[in-house]
């Protein structure tokens, strides 16, 4: 007989209920706005390292593609540059081929945007949030620069890439050649540098090579950087911010550069999203947004270190 249960005991069901409640509290009371955007697209995101689930509709005479949103970002940076002032979303993203005891290919994020804002702003504002829902203190704020030369003696934004390969390799066994300079710097971050992390920080200031959907601007060294931060938690990434890029014709460039990689490594080219460029085009305000994983921070909250322990039902 198949087990129909749930895997969540009742006292988890209501501890995540509380925390959608405590959530949806913190944002009304600074006035944010609560939105919704479609599940479906006809686009999707183009990044290298995230894949979609696609959905086919062969009932009219061309068939139509459709995508499940891996996030709300491009739908709510429509709404951004449609005039909707500061808004958040908070529902579930699908991303396939993610399973493990940090992932499930169907998840709960909070995302939320924040005109006029910088990114030492926004990262206030989830620090006072954590703080809120976790009770945690203050938390630490880490380049990205400062954590390689700290721990691995390099600074990640100007070693070539021959001895970036060459330095990984010595101390991690890749088992394949295909590799560019930001996976070797994904590993050597994820095996040398996480597990001594504090137990809460931000690390900021990635390399361009990384900067996905944020602007990239000089640091005080004069290095060209990429305005984004990750926040970290007891070792496991919790939120993605990001300084957003508002120019059109470079997220174009952006997008058409993912897929070239795309194809490249054999994986699937997106549509890119004219819709998006064509918001950004009529002027996204300046601002700066974040994507937070709402079942690690549940994970977080209660002690657990396997997420299928906070998902009713999971994928896997």
């Amino acid at each position: 007989m198949k087990n129909w249960k749930p895997g969540t005991a009742q006292e988890t069901l209501r501890a995540r209920a509380a925390l959608l409640a405590d959530l949806r509290r913190f944002f009304a009371e600074r006035g944010v706005l609560e939105v919704d955007t479609p599940l479906l697209g006809s686009s999707t995101a183009t990044d290298v390292y995230i894949e979609s689930f696609a959905v086919f509709d062969t009932t009219p005479a061309i068939p139509v593609t459709q995508y499940l949103q891996t996030s709300p970002e491009f739908a709510m940076k429509r709404l951004l540059a449609a005039g909707s002032g500061a808004i958040y979303q908070l529902g579930k993203v699908f991303r396939r081929g993610e399973s493990s005891p940090r992932h499930n290919p169907e998840f709960t994020l909070l995302e939320w945007y924040q005109p006029g804002y910088s990114l030492t702003e926004l990262m206030d504002e989830v620090e006072i949030l954590l703080q809120a829902v976790l009770a945690c203190g203050p938390i630490a704020r880490l380049s990205y620069r400062e954590l390689f030369q700290q721990h691995l003696h390099f600074d990640p934004h100007r070693m070539s890439p021959e001895a970036l390969r060459n330095y990984a390799r010595a101390r991690i066994d890749f088992g394949s050649d295909d590799f560019s300079a930001t996976d070797y710097l994904q590993m050597l971050l994820a095996q040398c540098i996480e597990p001594e992390l504090p137990e809460f920080c931000f690390i900021y200031d990635y390399p361009v090579a990384q900067a996905a959907l944020a602007r990239i601007e000089t640091d005080a060294e004069g290095q060209a950087v990429a305005r984004r931060f990750e926040l970290f938690g007891r070792g496991m990434e919790i939120a993605n911010g990001y300084f957003e890029l508002t120019a059109s014709e470079e997220q174009r460039i952006r997008f058409e550069s993912d897929n070239a990689r795309r194809a490249a490594l054999g994986l699937t080219q997106y549509p890119i999203d004219e819709l998006l460029l064509a918001a950004l085009d009529s002027g996204l305000p300046a601002c700066s947004g974040v994507a937070l994983g709402v079942d690690r921070l549940l994970m977080l909250l209660l002690g657990v270190d396997d997420i299928r322990q906070v998902i009713s039902f999971t994928n896997s």
